[in-house]
């Protein structure tokens, strides 16, 4: 499971915010045109090797904010024992708790968040937020955490002054490596985003990942997102993912 080193070459791309123009989208061409995918229960061996069947759902999840958490909370609501395999444990014991810096996050059991099936629960294996909002016929980012349906995207805000004194809110845009995890993150016993076993996708990022990208760029940005991708793609893709850039028949299907 060979993991690319960080720090290689990267193309970027800066548009005004259709939609704001106190802000400008600052945008990794390499990432959004590579070839990740997630591959959890398709080979995905967790970040933690004592838990390979959680994949990165280990932890549990943070809240943005207050609205994250009661977002989350109206699709909670509707989970049923068939579909949540931790129904009777979250309703009797309740399904947040707070972390050592008093920050609410949704609880660890036993090596996974509390909303993880195990392979063989017949309700569906993986997150139940995800599979009840796909029973209902919506995007899963509609109910899961917005750190869970938002990684590996990152986005980032900086304040920037031009030289001139008329600030922008720069919008960046680009990939969740490792260290977007903090210390912790060099630790993991494994993570998808810069290794060549997750590059295997069909579509590049930024088609496969549109429902994300939308909601954290509006559907203007995301349309000249995808002009520039498309465009990059064009080009002949001048500088690749290193992680995906392996000949096409030396990819999985």
């Amino acid at each position: 499971m060979p993991e690319v080193d960080l720090g290689f070459p990267r193309s970027w791309v800066e548009f005004p915010n259709p939609d704001d123009p106190s802000e400008v989208f600052r945008c990794d061409l390499t990432w959004l045109t590579s070839r990740w995918t997630c591959i959890f229960g398709n080979g995905c061996p967790g970040i933690y090797a004592t838990s390979p069947e959680a994949g990165c759902c280990t932890l549990g999840a943070h809240f943005a904010d207050e609205e994250d958490h009661a977002t989350v909370a109206t699709f909670v609501d509707r989970l049923t024992p068939e579909r949540w395999e931790r129904h009777d444990d979250g309703t009797a014991h309740g399904w947040t708790e707070r972390d050592e810096d008093g920050e609410l996050k949704t609880r660890a059991v036993d090596g996974a968040c509390i909303f993880h099936n195990s392979r063989d629960f017949p309700g569906g294996y993986g997150c139940a937020l995800h599979g009840l909002a796909l029973e209902e016929g919506r995007e899963p980012l509609e109910a899961k955490p917005q750190v869970c349906w938002q990684l590996p995207l990152r986005r980032q805000f900086r304040e920037v002054d031009p030289g001139d004194g008329e600030e922008y809110t720069e919008v960046t845009i680009g990939e969740y490596v490792r260290a977007g995890w903090g210390a912790g993150g060099h630790d993991l016993d494994w993570y998808c985003s810069s290794n060549t076993d997750a590059h295997v996708g069909a579509e590049p990022v930024y088609r496969s990942n549109r429902a994300e990208l939308t909601a954290l760029m509006g559907a203007a940005g995301y349309a000249e997102l995808a002009h520039h991708c498309k465009a990059f793609e064009d080009a002949g893709h001048p500088v690749p993912h290193p992680a995906s850039a392996r000949p096409q028949h030396q990819r999985q299907p």
